[in-house]
């Protein structure tokens, strides 16, 4: 009992001390501000926002940042739903995984995309690598990164009370996608694959215990 509660306090202690250094981070990211990892980042952010075009980094209305919301994560819901019900005629399957029904496609898209990840499945037995990498994968950045953003456009609604301006949605989940949620992967990923954790897009392997 006494090794639970330990434990407990040391994750809260750790979870509340990161989240002061952290919560400046985003803030100088979601303000522009330059940070240590702006000389490596920002040519890639300034690529983004070349494909994207200079109409689409302009400031945004709540109306259109609302449809911008609304717009990206439809087409990413009807787009994962198609990638999990076709899966069983693309690449990166080598279990042969069959595609899944539409029911359960449209379940558990709607869980990733609104970033709550409910699964009714195991990933592993029902999704191809194809399907968990460019299909959940990506929806696991992209859906935090829109959480995060509405949450600083709502901010900046009630700040800039008189502003008809409340940011832009494409700037926003660029730069919490490329300054925050990639590092921070990269990091739990090493630390992760430090302790023996890895994923291969070869045939899965049976381990039987010791």
């Amino acid at each position: 009992m006494n090794n639970i509660i330990l434990q407990d306090a040391f994750f809260i202690v750790v979870l509340v001390g990161l989240s002061i250094p952290i919560g400046i981070y985003i803030y100088k990211v979601m303000t522009g501000q330059k940070v240590f990892l702006t000389k490596i980042i920002s040519p890639v952010e300034k690529c983004v926002y070349k494909i994207i075009g200079r109409c689409n980094v302009e400031g945004m209305g709540a109306r259109q940042y609302i449809v911008a919301v609304m717009t990206f994560n439809t087409i990413g819901l009807i787009s994962l739903c198609g990638l999990q019900m076709i899966q069983g005629f693309l690449p990166l399957n080598p279990e042969g995984m069959k595609g899944t029904s539409w029911h359960l496609a449209f379940n558990t898209v709607a869980s990733f995309v609104s970033n709550t990840n409910w699964q009714a499945y195991s990933g592993e037995s029902i999704l191809s690598y194809l399907a968990q990498s460019i299909g959940l994968t990506v929806q696991n950045f992209v859906s935090a990164a829109t959480g995060i953003a509405v949450l600083f456009a709502l901010i900046r609604g009630f700040i800039l009370k008189k502003e008809q301006k409340i940011g832009n949605y494409w700037v926003d989940i660029t730069r919490i996608t490329l300054y925050v949620l990639i590092p921070l992967s990269l990091v739990v990923a090493l630390l992760i694959a430090s302790q023996g954790v890895v994923q291969t897009f070869d045939h899965y392997k049976v381990v039987s215990k010791c």
